[in-house]
């Protein structure tokens, strides 16, 4: 890896950026599915039943989502994997993880297993999952690509790999109405809100650094993917990329 890496629009130090981006989450963790629901207007828990739904995921299934947070992936893949199955939620960010655990003992959903981990270095045999997703977590992992090859590498063949993301649109009128939004109302936001503008001003520009679908779609097929798609939601604000190992 360089030296330098990108946190926000920042060049930052590489060793840095992951206790930067765990600032950011220890600081937001207590208001983040409030400010989800508010910034997004409702539509990411829209945007993560799609992915579900997408997933394939059976009765018996073994899935791990990774960058889990307060868990509204992992809720919903614990009814498709059933009694039977196995859904892991994890998160590099011991405040969140605890948010997810509250949240789900709160919604009475139970066994579900909690581990915090890195998402570059998977403590997993190969070839152990049928499903990995990961819910607007790639952008702030400080090797996307290292991140990638482990989640390929722990997938059992014909498993499926999800990753949804904010992305790029190519409509000029919503890019611009969607720039405006994130850099002038989205910060203001969570001063009110989280009592943290700073915080979601690296959340804003964080989104512009990630790469674009076909950046990503072609980042997923090198880490060892057979097949990679993907789908624009919103206008392609938001993209889900699904992978299949062969």
């Amino acid at each position: 890896m360089e030296n330098t890496t990108h946190f926000g629009f920042k060049d930052v130090a590489t060793e840095d950026k992951q206790g930067l981006v765990r600032g950011v989450f220890d600081s937001v963790a207590s208001k983040y599915d409030l400010m989800n629901d508010v910034l997004s207007f409702g539509a990411h828990r829209l945007w993560k039943r799609y992915t579900v739904a997408s997933s394939n995921v059976k009765t018996g299934d073994k899935v791990l989502d990774i960058a889990g947070g307060t868990g509204d992936l992992a809720i919903e893949f614990r009814k498709k994997a059933g009694e039977s199955g196995k859904v892991i939620l994890s998160d590099i960010n011991a405040a969140m993880l605890a948010e997810g655990r509250r949240n789900l003992t709160n919604k009475g959903v139970f066994g579900v297993e909690f581990i915090q981990l890195n998402a570059e270095n998977l403590p997993f045999e190969s070839n152990s999952f049928d499903c990995v997703s990961i819910a607007f977590g790639l952008r702030n992992v400080t090797d996307k690509d290292q991140a990638l090859r482990e989640m390929h590498r722990i997938l059992k063949p014909g498993g499926c790999l999800l990753v949804l993301e904010f992305s790029k649109t190519d409509n000029e009128l919503l890019s611009q109405a969607y720039d405006f939004y994130s850099f002038n109302i989205m910060p203001k936001l969570g001063g009110i809100i989280a009592d943290d503008e700073e915080s979601y001003q690296y959340l804003a520009e964080s989104i512009r650094q990630h790469p674009d679908q076909e950046t990503l779609k072609n980042m997923v097929l090198d880490a060892g993917f057979s097949f990679c798609e993907y789908h624009n939601l919103t206008g392609g604000i938001v993209a889900l990329h699904k992978g299949i190992k062969a």
